[in-house]
């Protein structure tokens, strides 16, 4: 039978037996490490026909990364692997399964790269490159977006054929799929120690210990930190804080506003709650994992180059916050087993695609577990192979594992 939920601590050990006695055992098939949407839709695909446990450190799932995005779903975003996971999930954001949540996961909204003189031949290079993005007059624009200056950009173009995601909704709809098949989502359970004894992970979490065969690493931000409790070799991920900022645009009624940002990606400016706007510099600061928080600085620049493009006046900022993006080295996602360490998983580097990859990259995680066929998802494997890192390289050394 399946546990419905993780309680508190078992106190019940001999007179003089190790503290580790005491501790209640949790027995599942597959562990998965973090909450956020990485391992809450890993966690959901794997429940249907695994004993799952979701480990979270925080008192809520989601968060840190997850919680503080205001993402979108662009075919044209990121690395080759990654916009593959993006074009599977798509049906899945656009027509979820019935009941998955109680309103739509999607909404249209396109976006638009605004060229400055400096950044011209980097539009043409991406019109060459890119699929479904076209130029877009310049008057057409200002329809578009009234407040773009007239001095600003030489060029422009468009992505009409992408949608803002409910980002709370997909993963409270994960957790919820989870807990349906018998899923356990363990919170305040922050991953303490990690072993590998007779065929079974063991986690020590919040008290408590939690054991299976398989352990998910899906950690995001300590993604590195919970391999290394594994005495497994770290991938070398990089944590890197992203910020954002409300303002009232006012007298600009942005609702239907595209998203707006220069090609260069160093800022950008996105509708909010109907009457406000969203501004951000586009800033990758690395940061060591913590409970990141904005800075100052980063809000006046973001402030600041949004104002070079757009006449919008901003008398205070309403609020703001920061996450942090977690990428690898090479900024594709690290999503495999392991080469060495029997039964541990890597689901991590999610960076800034998590959320628009999650639906496929979840099934993905469950597929190749279990075994099956992943059908045309399996092609990103090789890409995303966690042993990519740890391979030696003619005259570079050692290898790291």
């Amino acid at each position: 039978m399946r546990n419905p939920v993780v309680g508190s601590v078992v106190l019940a050990k001999a007179p003089g037996a190790a503290d580790v006695c005491a501790m209640e055992i949790q027995a599942f098939d597959i562990i998965v490490i973090g909450a956020g949407i990485a391992g809450a839709s890993a966690a959901a695909w794997l429940a249907a026909d695994h004993r799952v446990a979701l480990l979270e450190a925080e008192d809520a799932a989601g968060y840190h990364t997850t919680g503080r995005s205001a993402a979108m779903w662009l075919e044209n975003y990121g690395p080759p692997d990654v916009r593959r996971l993006a074009r599977l999930s798509r049906g899945f954001l656009e027509n979820p399964p019935a009941g998955f949540a109680a309103h739509p996961l999607h909404h249209p909204r396109a976006v638009v790269f605004v060229a400055p003189p400096e950044q011209h031949a980097h539009l043409e290079a991406m019109l060459a490159e890119a699929t479904g993005v076209r130029e877009i007059d310049l008057d057409e624009l200002r329809v578009r977006v009234p407040a773009l200056r007239p001095d600003y950009a030489v060029a422009a173009a468009i992505e009409e054929d992408a949608f803002d995601m409910d980002v709370a909704a997909l993963h409270q709809g994960y957790l919820a799929m989870l807990r349906a098949h018998g899923g356990v989502l363990a919170l305040n359970r922050r991953s303490e120690r990690l072993e590998r004894r007779q065929g079974a992970w063991h986690a020590f979490a919040g008290g408590q210990r939690f054991t299976a065969p398989i352990v998910v690493n899906a950690a995001g931000a300590w993604g590195d930190e919970i391999a290394t409790q594994a005495g497994v070799a770290p991938l070398g991920l990089s944590p890197r804080r992203r910020t954002g900022a409300i303002i009232d645009p006012a007298p600009w009624q942005p609702e239907n506003w595209p998203m707006v940002n220069d090609v260069d990606h160093t800022w950008y400016v996105r509708p909010e709650a109907r009457t406000r706007l969203m501004v951000s510099p586009a800033d990758e600061t690395p940061m060591h994992p913590h409970d990141v928080q904005p800075d100052e600085l980063d809000i006046a620049i973001a402030i600041d180059r949004m104002q070079q493009a757009l006449d919008i006046p901003v008398s205070r900022v309403e609020r703001s916050w920061a996450g942090l993006r977690t990428f690898t080295p090479d900024r594709n996602l690290a999503l495999g087993w392991d080469h060495d360490a029997e039964g541990f998983f890597w689901c991590v580097g999610q960076g800034g695609y998590g959320i628009q990859t999650s639906p496929a990259a979840g099934r993905l995680v469950a597929d190749v577990i279990a075994g099956r066929d992943p059908g045309e998802a399996g092609q990103v494997l090789a890409g995303m192979d966690p042993g990519r890192f740890h391979q030696k390289q003619d005259g570079e050394g050692s290898p790291s594992a």
